[in-house]
């Protein structure tokens, strides 16, 4: 079994881990909703459908050529009576290509690898838009716990604040003790707009993507196939990043693209047969001596050779623009190679990097939880001032915002890393709803076609539109979807 097989059936362990509910509850629901809804990948897939058209297209240069013509003539002034009144005429000409140098050839070669590069572009766009619900999902999940923290603070600070007016009309405390817990709980609340207002963007963020509201998202199962290190997830992505596979066809595709210039110089060589009638209907006066027949029937058959002397160095021109254009392809697949390499291995050292803050950020809560629980005994026996008990609450909240966004960073980064390597696509997410979209249905429909009448169903929006969609809010308990 190979690596990318292996691979592909731990993250399919990914997706089936995942429980099924009636909503988009769950990041695979999620991931469905956008696989199926999404325009940008419903988009690029009509794309490919365009490129498949390219190969049948260049397979018509080397078939027949079927044409007929008509005309019909009636006089309306005659400088003799001798001249038809009317008369008819029909001809047909069949032109078969024997030899164009191998333009249809190459020609057909090239667009069959604009195809594979299209498919793999198609993969790539599957994986990026994956990549963009991942994170508009856990976006959702972050700016919800962090709303929840936030609103919990201002909660502990309002009563903080109670506490502090109370003791201070015994004497205890003082006015400087009541303006500190004043400004905290001010700086609290527009802590708290904030993350509202981050928490209704990030939900409008993912009915753009998933084309409905978040509702009870649950937390993610864990992301399996993780590589143990950025040379394990670099060989990988080496062989399995469909970008580097497009690239790689659009090369090999350049290539071809030389050999049909370099035939724009080569001698061409075609059949043909033709025919033609024409009648007068009767119009010829019969007083014409020797004028027997009113029509007039012949055929032909023969071959046409054309052999270029001089094209005012068209071909060269053509020649030269193709080669550079191959040199671009080189250079963009080797391009394309490097960016793959950074992405691996930057996703890689995020994703350990959001590991290890997430273990240091669990031991900074307990330890924070633990001083905010001593700084309050403490206070009640004169030893702390309010200040301290502002600035331990302070520490604990950002202990509980950072260990979210590093759980969100963390689940990201790893997906993000699984992109990289190739393998957070349809196919190895193991999307249960259907059968997925398999460009080669369409090429094997269409690469041989011949009738010139062939045509598809008039286009009909395949994705959704989210203008019906309610405006989200903030609220934690009901997600927003109110």
């Amino acid at each position: 079994m190979t690596v990318r097989r292996l691979l592909s059936a731990s993250v399919a362990l990914f997706a089936l881990a995942a429980p099924v509910s009636a909503y988009a509850g769950t990041l695979r629901e999620a991931l469905l909703k956008a696989y199926q809804t999404n325009p940008t990948l419903t988009g690029a897939r009509a794309g490919q459908r365009a490129t498949d058209e390219n190969v049948p297209i260049q397979k018509s240069a080397g078939r027949p050529n079927i044409v007929i013509g008509g005309d019909y003539n009636e006089a309306i002034l005659r400088s003799n009576s001798f001249q038809a009144r009317r008369s008819v005429s029909a001809d047909g000409t069949v032109s078969v290509p024997v030899y164009s140098g191998g333009a249809v050839r190459n020609g057909v070669k090239a667009a069959k690898r604009r195809v594979e590069a299209g498919q793999a572009n198609l993969r790539g766009t599957e994986a990026s838009m994956f990549s963009q619900v991942v994170a508009a999902y856990m976006d959702v999940i972050r700016d919800s716990a962090i709303v929840s923290l936030n609103k919990s603070n201002v909660r502990a600070l309002d009563v903080n604040l109670q506490a502090t007016n109370d003791r201070f009309e015994v004497g205890d405390l003082t006015r400087t003790d009541i303006a500190q817990s004043e400004s905290r709980l001010a700086l609290a609340r527009s802590d708290l707009q904030q993350a509202e207002a981050n928490l209704i963007a990030s939900r409008e963020n993912y009915i753009a993507l998933v084309g409905e509201a978040p509702v009870d998202l649950e937390t993610p199962p864990a992301l399996p196939g993780l590589p143990a290190s950025p040379d394990a997830a670099v060989s990988v992505a080496l062989t399995d990043n469909p970008d580097i596979l497009a690239a790689k066809k659009d090369r090999e595709a350049a290539l071809y693209d030389v050999r049909v210039s370099r035939a724009s110089r080569l001698p061409t060589l075609s059949a043909f047969a033709q025919g033609s009638y024409s009648d007068n209907l009767g119009s010829l006066p019969n007083t014409i001596p020797g004028v027997v027949n009113q029509s007039v029937h012949q055929a032909a058959v023969g071959a046409s050779l054309s052999i270029p002397l001089y094209q005012g160095g068209r071909p060269s021109a053509l020649i030269r623009q193709s080669q550079a254009l191959e040199s671009q392809a080189i250079e963009r697949e080797i391009a394309v190679e490097r960016g793959v390499i950074a992405q691996a291995r930057a996703a890689y050292a995020s994703w350990q990097a959001s590991l290890q803050t997430i273990e240091s950020s669990r031991k900074a809560v307990d330890a924070t939880a633990l001083s905010l629980e001593g700084v309050r005994a403490e206070n009640t026996v004169g030893s702390r001032t309010i200040l301290d008990i502002l600035n331990a609450e302070q520490e604990a909240l950002i202990s509980k915002v950072e260990l979210v966004s590093a759980e969100r960073n963390a689940y990201v980064a790893g997906f993000t890393l699984l992109a990289a390597m190739g393998h957070a696509e349809a196919e190895d997410l193991a999307l249960e709803g259907g059968a997925l979209y398999d460009p080669m249905v369409n090429y094997n429909r269409v690469k041989n076609k011949l009738s010139d009448w062939d045509a598809d169903p008039r286009p009909q929006p395949v994705s959704t539109r989210t203008v019906d969609s309610p405006a989200q809010n903030a609220n934690v308990d009901a997600a927003g979807a109110q």
